[in-house]
């Protein structure tokens, strides 16, 4: 069906044909409707971009959608519809304006960036703050196209982050942030205004703006954390010093560091937002107390983030992870809401894993969920590192794990008590013999191998059961995984070292076995061991130092967890939740050790003034009646040159009266 006789009719509607304009309303939508099952509609476009034109708003905003798709494809046919997106830029009506810059700015044609670059500058300088709005999404756009228009950008983002409205603030730092986000020299003027405004902005154009000041602030203001760690020493260190030295290192603490006021303001201001409704919101004044606040107020935030938990998974996933970030560095941040994280039977795996590494007590509540039971089986395993009152506890809860029909949950509990042993092996015979005994039981190739390297590791402890383990575990060599075998191995050569009556010729035949593995490793590892602890004469001066090289004492692990190494990374971004460098992704800097002149962000009020006046009088970008007025006054003023000066004084002060009312009614008129 050729559309195209429809589609030219439209463009000369006759009056009052609201029946035509719908007919081609519907065809629009059927259009999009083939767009959106992946047709190619593209044969269409001279027929459809005819009807830009068009007075009806609905089916001129159709047409800019279809214009936009298919606009780098049909390059040429774009161009002929440029002519009238420059006339819709001077509309009377800011929504047509505003989405011909849209359309314009969308339009991802080289040849037209100049024209571009001109409709920007005249919709930065529109009455309406919509118009400026898109104005500023438009400059990102015209970035991303010719990268080489920067030095002109930057002048009109300049020029918009002077703006006062609120619509136009956060489209006007996505900006910047986007083009030129190391020039802090722009934001100085504005950054008070910025503080004042952002209760006032759009949800997402305040996460941008808090962002932007969480980086603005680390580079002039002076860190708030000395302080907290000075308050620690002297605490620790007050106890035998008298009340007039510890009054001199008070003094001397208040005189050091004062926080500056715009800093101050910074933090009141951005307080009430954790109360929004929106969780990236939430989230932006989180990671800005974090990273900026005094170390005593920075737990302000843990309800608000714990209020967050009752969101959807996809939230509580990225809360959950900023908040173990957190809870490392400060372990009392989150106790009052410990409950909170108690898990559910309905929670997602990756949400019961988060819950187990924040929680700090005892877990013996296993799910079937495996990775579940091996994330609470580790969590376990740091709780009693890290709170030595509950280290027994835990470890005998490991123990009882160790009856679990589930394979994977005895591995992983085999695995951290091991670990847990090295850290305190004197006191703990007894559990490496009840584990000894269920090596017959366990399968699982870590679970076994961990168990003896616990017997060779401490077989002085268990002198009758070690030559017996061995035993066994000689009889099914062969059967064995490789990780299992290196194990046997040292456990061999341990033995042979420390009780070689006994374990002498097992030794050797657990090595005659090893010599003709199928693995190289296994087989080079035996060379390497008979040649240590079997001294002949091809032996080399190694052979002396035996014992210290198997029998050392090994360092105790730690069981730290994995959201330790994430701190780096600012709270918030991509690049925490994945824990790698994301594309984009801009650091925080270090505090500076002297602050940065705070008179930079000083505003005369004159100036204030005057820019509150150019953006509530200036024009639409379009030659206005009024300007005419101006421009015809001013010809007639400097034509007039023989009148006296007082009736030159007077007319020029009532027109300017009159012209400026003039403005005044039609901006409040269209706003």
């Amino acid at each position: 069906m050729d559309s195209t006789p429809i589609f030219n009719k439209a463009t000369k509607p006759k009056p009052h044909s609201k029946k035509l304009y719908l007919y081609i309303t519907k065809i629009c939508l059927l259009l999009f409707q083939m767009i959106a099952k992946g047709k190619n509609a593209s044969e269409l476009f001279p027929a459809v971009v005819k009807n830009v034109a068009s007075k009806n708003i609905e089916i001129k905003k159709l047409v800019y959608v279809y214009l936009m798709r298919y606009a780098e494809e049909q390059q040429d046919l774009a161009l002929l519809s440029i002519s009238t997106f420059q006339r819709a830029l001077k509309d009377p009506n800011q929504l047509i304006r505003a989405s011909a810059l849209r359309v314009l700015s969308s339009i991802r044609v080289p040849i037209i960036v100049p024209i571009m670059m001109l409709a920007i500058k005249e919709a930065s300088s529109d009455l309406s703050p919509y118009v400026r709005k898109n104005a500023a999404h438009a400059i990102q756009k015209l970035y991303s196209l010719d990268p080489d228009q920067k030095e002109m950008l930057i002048e009109v983002i300049e020029k918009l982050l002077k703006d006062r409205s609120t619509l136009v603030a956060g489209s006007v730092v996505m900006a910047f942030e986007e083009v030129c986000p190391d020039r802090i020299d722009l934001i100085h003027k504005n950054y008070r205004k910025l503080c004042n405004l952002l209760v006032d902005v759009e949800e997402w154009g305040q996460v941008v703006i808090i962002h932007m000041l969480t980086r603005y602030a680390r580079t002039q203001f002076v860190s708030p954390w000395k302080v907290d760690e000075v308050v620690d020493e002297y605490s620790e260190n007050n106890f035998y010093e008298s009340d007039e030295e510890q009054k001199e290192k008070d003094q001397k603490l208040k005189t050091t560091y004062t926080m500056d006021p715009d800093h101050r303001l910074l933090l009141r201001n951005t307080k009430p937002l954790l109360q929004s409704r929106n969780a990236a919101v939430v989230m932006a004044v989180a990671q800005l107390y974090w990273h900026l606040a005094p170390k005593s107020e920075a737990g302000i935030v843990s309800k608000s983030l714990v209020r967050l938990l009752r969101s959807n998974r996809e939230v509580q996933y990225i809360v959950l992870q900023n908040i173990a970030t957190m809870s490392i560095q400060r372990k009392g941040m989150f106790e009052p809401y410990l409950k909170s994280f108690y898990v559910r039977s309905t929670d997602p795996t990756m949400i019961k894993t988060l819950k187990v590494s924040l929680l700090k007590a005892n877990f013996f509540y296993i799910l079937q969920d495996k990775q579940f039971a091996a994330a609470t089986i580790q969590a376990i395993g740091r709780c009693a590192t890290n709170i030595t009152e509950v280290t027994d506890t835990c470890l005998n809860g490991l123990v009882c794990l160790l009856s679990n029909r589930d394979e994977i949950v005895v591995a992983e509990s085999v695995v951290v008590i091991k670990k847990l042993l090295q850290t305190q092996p004197a006191h703990h015979g007894e559990i490496i013999k009840h584990m000894a005994k269920l090596l017959d039981n366990i399968t699982v190739p870590v679970a076994r191998a961990s168990i003896l390297w616990l017997i060779g590791e401490y077989c002085e402890r268990v002198p009758k059961i070690a030559p017996d383990v061995l035993r066994k575990t000689a009889k099914s060599f062969t059967n064995e995984d490789d990780l299992v075998k290196l194990q046997i191995l040292n456990l061999g050569a341990k033995l042979y070292l420390t009780n070689s009556k006994q374990t002498k010729l097992l030794t050797q035949y657990v090595l005659n076995l090893g010599k003709y593995d199928q693995s190289y490793d296994i087989r080079d590892r035996t060379r390497f061991i008979r040649q240590l602890i079997v001294p002949n004469e091809k032996s080399g001066a190694l052979s002396k130092y035996a014992k210290k090289i198997f029998l050392a004492q090994k360092p105790a692990p730690l069981l730290e967890s994995p959201f330790k190494d994430r701190d780096h990374f600012q709270l918030g971004t991509l690049s925490h939740t994945l824990n790698s460098r994301a594309t984009g992704y801009l650091e925080l800097s270090d505090w500076p050790e002297v602050a940065p002149d705070p008179s930079v962000r000083n505003v005369d009020v004159a100036e204030s003034i005057k820019i509150v006046r150019v953006i509530f009088i200036s024009g639409s970008g379009s030659d206005s009646e009024s300007e005419k007025e101006d421009k015809e006054e001013g010809s007639t003023d400097e034509s007039s040159g023989s009148s006296s000066p007082s009736e030159e004084s007077t007319d020029s002060e009532s027109d300017s009266k009159e012209s400026a009312a003039k403005k005044t009614c039609r901006a409040v008129n269209e706003r």
